[in-house]
């Protein structure tokens, strides 16, 4: 069970309204980055809340059904593949954490982020290393931004069948990497994460 310890220490320093910040899709070669952005209730005990990743499929639906129920607000948003393209990944993923914050219908006085770094953001922040593992509220933006992008990972393999993305979320498997190799990149494409095809042609 994930203890509100972090956002404990927080409100300790006077601050009332405090979301997680969480990020989805930094390391898949296509797709846009996806952020989430939650409010939870002091102390709301969600079962089963952890970080995304060691979460099954069917119960990370599950839980997103229930954060999105329970949550005093939530957000979820976008850097898109051209973004990514015109800067790098983590400055599209910083760029859609903003997003979401800005997005949400309570406006917080202070975010947790996961990770270890916090940029451009108009509120105090703080950094949470593996916060998805620590803070609830992070988890639950993990969650929902996971879901979201895995989601979107779906529609675009119905658009572009040839690359499997259904199956391996864009990541650079044995089989997306063939599927590159035999068909080209896509405008799904991180052309930044994909510059080996260049290379294999010299």
């Amino acid at each position: 069970m994930l203890e509100y310890t972090v956002e404990s220490e927080v409100r300790s320093r006077g601050y009332n309204i405090i979301c997680g910040v969480d990020e989805a899709g930094r390391g898949p070669l296509c797709g846009p980055v996806t952020a989430a952005a939650v409010i939870l209730p002091d102390g709301l005990y969600i079962e089963g809340l952890n970080d995304s990743k060691k979460l099954s499929e069917a119960k990370r639906e599950k839980l997103y059904d229930i954060i999105t129920r329970d949550a005093i607000a939530w957000s979820v948003c976008h850097a898109t593949v051209e973004e990514i393209n015109e800067t790098d990944i983590l400055s599209a993923a910083l760029l859609a954490m903003r997003r979401a914050i800005e997005s949400l219908s309570v406006k917080p006085d202070f975010a947790l982020i996961d990770g270890n770094i916090s940029r451009g953001f108009t509120l105090p922040t703080q950094t949470v290393i593996h916060g998805d593992a620590i803070s609830p509220s992070i988890a639950a933006a993990s969650i929902l931004s996971k879901v979201t992008r895995d989601r979107i990972c779906y529609e675009l393999d119905a658009a572009y069948p040839e690359y499997g993305i259904a199956k391996h979320k864009g990541y650079s498997t044995k089989d997306h990497m063939e599927a590159l190799r035999k068909y080209g990149p896509a405008p799904i494409h991180r052309t930044k994460f994909i510059r080996f095809l260049d290379k294999e042609k010299k």
